[in-house]
């Protein structure tokens, strides 16, 4: 087993989104001037650079004299002539977004025609953080264990996860919602002095997307929502419909895709061979956890965190297979400690879910919901991401909700097997939301489409990113096919995330 394999492994799981509003202006700020310098000496990095802006702590009290800072990154075209200058948002809620600007250097006709922006949003990477003290409840207790001990576990846990998110971010938490960030968006759009800027955001990037459009659409011009969450919905929906299609995902595309390489991973020769290993592996390790070579070790739920991640890209699936494989072995058991990361992601994850939206119900509700999507879903079915909200308190925020009115035109990418946000959440987002067009991928179940090597969406993408070209009406594009063992090129998320880690941000 190959350790650089598992370390891309994990890193795709720590990587697991009306009125006109006025301008955002708090005394002077919009005058400020970014100091663009290099990023990095490390080579590769070249053209990326680097700087910084202070905003508000809260854009509805912007002169009390709290401020925070927030990083940010762009390329530029080599001639020095951008054509538009566009934003762009990798997900999360909570991903931090410098090095995103990097992935699209092999897509020339953005890259050379567009000034590309990366941004770490108010709480995260580079920028000033929150943090739920490096509390993580979603791996602490097995989601599948549904008796009263088990319950107490996961549910108090929940619990716990809320307290310490809100506790240990302080006074920042209160802001760390979506209305705040697009406030600091439309900021840094004044402070690089242009009239309008175009949006291109991935997953979670896509609620951020369209509720900037919501707040400011006359100071956004093209609009790509890639991979959508159902964002004219709450945060609750949007993740309650995640198992499903986790599950879909597992059982069509990986499953069958693992089992046709039998000869390379060995895990079965057929799709319920493979997933009867995934069963039983998951057994062994809630008697006798795994730990891998670099001290991490696997549970149960690590176990399906680490497959649900892989589902995000075809080109994640060879590298999950074999880390599957690996596990899977008989093996003697090492005592390794598990490694701790920084928690900035997952503080403002929780921050933004519970704040931005209400929460339905109380641990009774949960419990009930829980139980069903568990003999639902094997995968993920217990998950219940937004399950801290209902101890959260919350502090007074009324969103307001994403209908497209005002927005010229914006263009919504989904694959039809999408793992985390499914493709019927798309769609109802899609008929709510004014003008909005949707290339739909065929035969597809990435998580994140634009910029991985569908030349059918790229070309859309590009025509209406760089040449203002609105499709007249809702089309598709055939998905690629799944890679064979060893013919994987990337996502360019995953991508990012790694050129992150490499750079130690």
């Amino acid at each position: 087993m190959h350790r650089r394999k598992i370390a891309a492994a994990l890193a795709a799981v720590t990587a697991t989104s009306l009125l006109i509003a006025p301008p955002a202006q708090a005394a002077g700020l919009a005058d400020q001037r970014i100091t663009w310098q290099k990023c990095t000496d490390e080579p590769g990095f070249e053209r990326l650079e680097c700087g910084s802006f202070t905003a508000p702590m809260d854009w509805n009290d912007p002169r009390n004299g709290k401020t925070i800072t927030i990083a940010v990154s762009r390329t530029v075209p080599l001639n020095g002539t951008a054509k538009t200058t566009v934003f762009t948002n990798p997900g999360g809620p909570g991903g931090a977004g410098r090095t995103l600007p990097m992935v699209y250097l092999n897509r020339p006709k953005l890259s050379e025609n567009a000034e590309i922006v990366g941004i770490d949003p108010r709480g995260t990477g580079a920028s000033d953080n929150v943090t739920c003290g490096g509390y993580q409840h979603r791996l602490a207790s097995d989601w599948r264990d549904r008796s009263k001990a088990g319950l107490d576990l996961i549910y108090g846990g929940m619990e716990l996860q809320a307290k310490f998110c809100q506790t240990k971010s302080g006074e920042l938490g209160k802001y760390i919602t979506t209305e705040q960030t697009v406030r600091d968006l439309d900021l840094l759009r004044q402070i690089l002095g242009r009239k309008k800027v175009s949006w291109l955001g991935y997953s979670a990037g896509s609620w951020m997307g369209a509720y900037y459009a919501t707040y400011f659409p006359k100071t956004l011009d093209r609009i790509v929502l890639d991979s959508n969450t159902e964002f004219t919905e709450s945060w609750q929906e949007v993740f309650d419909n995640l198992p499903a299609g986790a599950e879909l995902r597992f059982r069509v595309d990986f499953l069958p895709w693992v089992a046709k390489y039998d000869t390379v991973f060995q895990l079965g020769k057929t799709a319920e061979e493979v997933r009867q290993k995934y069963e039983t592996t998951r057994a062994r390790l809630a008697e006798q956890p795994f730990t891998l070579p670099d001290g991490t070790v696997v549970t149960p739920v690590l176990l399906d965190a680490l497959i649900f991640g892989g589902l995000y890209s075809k080109d994640s699936f060879e590298g999950t297979a074999e880390l599957f494989a690996y596990i899977a072995q008989p093996a003697a058991l090492a005592k390794s400690a598990p490694k701790q990361y920084p928690d900035s992601l997952m503080g403002t994850q929780v921050s933004i879910m519970c704040n931005d939206t209400p929460f339905r119900g109380d641990r009774k509700s949960l419990e009930r919901e829980g139980n069903r999507s568990v003999r639902k879903y094997s995968l993920v079915g217990g998950y219940q991401v937004t399950g801290p909200c209902a101890w959260w308190d919350r502090p007074d925020v009324h969103l307001k909700r994403p209908t497209g009115k005002g927005v010229d035109h914006s263009l919504m990418v989904q694959s039809v097997r999408d793992p985390a946000t499914p493709l019927a959440g798309a769609q109802r987002a899609h008929a709510k939301f004014a003008n909005s067009r949707m290339l739909t991928v065929r035969d597809e179940g990435d998580h994140g489409i634009y910029g991985f090597g569908n030349d059918c969406v790229g070309d859309v993408v590009e025509s209406y990113l760089v040449d203002g070209v609105v499709p007249a009406k809702d089309l598709s594009c055939p998905g690629v096919p799944l890679p064979a063992p060893g013919e994987s090129t990337g996502n360019p998320l995953t991508k990012a995330r790694e050129l992150a880690v490499q750079l130690g941000w």
